[in-house]
Order: C-alpha cells, then sequence, then structure tokens
C-alpha cells in the first residue's frame, strides 16, 4: 500500500467507525479507530501534505474513540486517548473537554477542573464546555457538603 492508500484506507475506516458510532455500536466503533489510526502511525515516506493530513486524521481518531471509551465507561483510556491528542495539540478543546469528563466520572475533581478550566480559557463561549463546568461545580458542591456531614459526625462522637 503506498502513502496515499493508507491515509484513504485510514479515512475509510474513521467513516466505518462514524457510522458505527452514530449506531450506538460503541466497542465496535472504537475498534475501526483504532485500525484507521493504526494505519497511518510512523509512517516516514509521508509527503509534508500527506504527515499534516495523516497528523489531523490521527488525532481525529484518537477523539472519536475517546468518545466511544466515554460511552463504554472506559474512563482510564478515555483520559489517555485525550493526554495523546494534547500531547501533539496541547490548545485541543475537545480533548480536554472529554478528558474532563473521564476524571469527573472518577471522581478525580481537581484534574478534572484543570482540564475544563484550560478549555474555557481557549474557547470562552463554548456552551458545551460551560455545561460540564457547572455539572463539575455541583459535583464539589456535594463533595464539600459531604465532607462536612463526615467531620460533623467524628466531631459529635468525640463530643
Amino acid at each position: 500500500m503506498d502513502t496515499h492508500e493508507k491515509i484513504e484506507a485510514c479515512e475509510r475506516k474513521k467513516h466505518d467507525g462514524n457510522l458505527l458510532f452514530r449506531a450506538g455500536k460503541y466497542w465496535r466503533a472504537s475498534k475501526k479507530y483504532e485500525k484507521a489510526a493504526k494505519i497511518i502511525e510512523f509512517h516516514h515516506s509521508f509527503t509534508d501534505d500527506e504527515k499534516h493530513q495523516a497528523n489531523g486524521l490521527r488525532l481525529s481518531c484518537y477523539l472519536n474513540n475517546a468518545a466511544c471509551k466515554l460511552k463504554l465507561e472506559d474512563y482510564s483510556e478515555t483520559s489517555s486517548l485525550c493526554t495523546k491528542v494534547l500531547e501533539l495539540e496541547p490548545l485541543n478543546v475537545k480533548a480536554l473537554y472529554r478528558r474532563s469528563q473521564a476524571h469527573l466520572k472518577t471522581s478525580e475533581l481537581e484534574k478534572a477542573e484543570a482540564d475544563i478550566k484550560r478549555a474555557l480559557t481557549i474557547d470562552p463561549n463554548n456552551r458545551v464546555v460551560k455545561l460540564v463546568y457547572m455539572e463539575l461545580k455541583d459535583k464539589q458542591r456535594e463533595y464539600a457538603k459531604y465532607q462536612a456531614e463526615i467531620f460533623g459526625t467524628m466531631l459529635s462522637k468525640m463530643g
């Protein structure tokens, strides 16, 4: 397979993954995105234009796969895929948003807050990011209330 064929094969696999995702078949979609990203990984004979195109496709596959992993409740893998994207594109709002969702689901509130605040700094008018920020604030309030109740219970037992 030459470089042009590899890019086309990657695009086809990604498209197949998109169709599966829309159909709610997240595990199968995830596998398509993994295969698509693998096709164009570490190919040294790409021209500069092909490298740019392949890099964009790879990032898109990582982000789409992260969306699948979120749906499948594999939060560790969601975070890992988003981190790969952020290593290559530190200002990627979608990666920050998805990784913050994974952190929220695992109650890593400080990490979620760091990601969501960074996303809001980059794109302050993003409605979806604002919604996750509000969800984070709700979770933080719940946690603070829980801590206060625990602390109060401990004090009442001591006194």
